[in-house]
């Protein structure tokens, strides 16, 4: 499947909207856009899973990567809308607490 990343760069903040499956084939283009906007000191990178229907422990992966980049260059990842089956991937590693995430309200 494919992996669609949409980036909308304002003042301080970078909105990144993910549309299909982050796996082991979509998971290293993901962590070439993600990864440079947390270099970004005060920045507020937010990760919109709405349109994603599916990810695997190599997108956790890419994940657990930003944030460690986040903490090194001073800025921030917020990850929403993420969908029931996505938030029990980083429930079960725990990454529900240590991540600023929000699920779906719907």
């Amino acid at each position: 499947m494919n992996l669609t990343i949409d980036v909308l760069e304002k003042e301080q903040q970078s909105i990144v909207c993910l549309s299909g499956e982050i796996d082991v084939y979509t998971a290293n283009d993901l962590k070439e856009r993600l990864i440079p906007l947390t270099e970004k000191e005060g920045t507020v990178v937010e990760v919109d899973f709405n349109h994603v229907r599916y990810m695997d422990s190599t997108g956790l992966g890419v994940f657990i990567g930003a944030l460690k980049s986040t903490k090194k260059h001073g800025s921030h990842l917020k990850l929403i809308h993420l969908n029931h089956r996505v938030l029990r991937l980083f429930k079960i590693t725990g990454l529900n607490e240590i991540m600023d995430i929000a699920e779906k309200t719907r």
